[in-house]
């Protein structure tokens, strides 16, 4: 995300018509639009390869997985965010083609000039979700996966893991994968 608005205030209908017929993706905090830049090669083989995982892993079980054209909402901050990977298994965010508000999981695929925003003020806003049971966080310059939890108490937990521990576990979709999978032809 850039870190200037390229226009005056717009309303969360403006902005979803306007999203509809922009050849550039935007996202959208109280009101201001952020053009989003393009990711690298090991941000998208990373973002497929879990994807691919998840996909196979909810098929038939009434949970939904996005890849990054499927907009986040945050009703209650008037956000709008484009996550890398987002599952949803609340039959509500059927009722919208654009954008989902009940996610369970979201993942961002960590960039340089992300990471900052990805780790504070996004996860912040994330948090508002009350949906959201894990938000997770991608290297792509090593193998490593920082996954935080919302426990009992609604404390967020972080859990992370290396190649020592070769699997990472989604408890919020009942997900154990290899670190071998998720990086599957990205060279370091």
């Amino acid at each position: 995300m850039i870190a200037a608005p390229e226009h005056p205030y717009l309303t969360p209908d403006q902005y979803l018509t306007m999203e509809e017929q922009s050849p550039i993706k935007h996202e959208y905090i109280d009101g201001q639009i952020y053009a989003m830049a393009g990711a690298s090669d090991p941000h998208v083989t990373i973002a497929l390869n879990l994807a691919t995982l998840l996909r196979s892993h909810v098929r038939g079980s009434g949970c939904r997985v996005y890849i990054s054209d499927m907009k986040a909402r945050i009703e209650s901050l008037n956000r709008f965010y484009y996550p890398d990977v987002m599952v949803t298994c609340d039959s509500r965010d059927q009722e919208t083609s654009t954008y989902k508000r009940f996610p369970t999981l979201i993942v961002e695929v960590l960039s340089d000039s992300t990471e900052a925003f990805d780790r504070g003020d996004k996860f912040a806003d994330y948090q508002e979700l009350a949906s959201l049971r894990e938000y997770v966080l991608i290297n792509t310059k090593q193998q490593r996966v920082d996954c935080f939890r919302r426990n009992d108490k609604g404390q967020w937990v972080l859990q992370f893991y290396t190649p020592i521990q070769k699997e990472f576990i989604l408890e919020s979709i009942d997900f154990t994968g290899t670190l071998i999978a998720l990086y599957e032809d990205v060279d370091f």
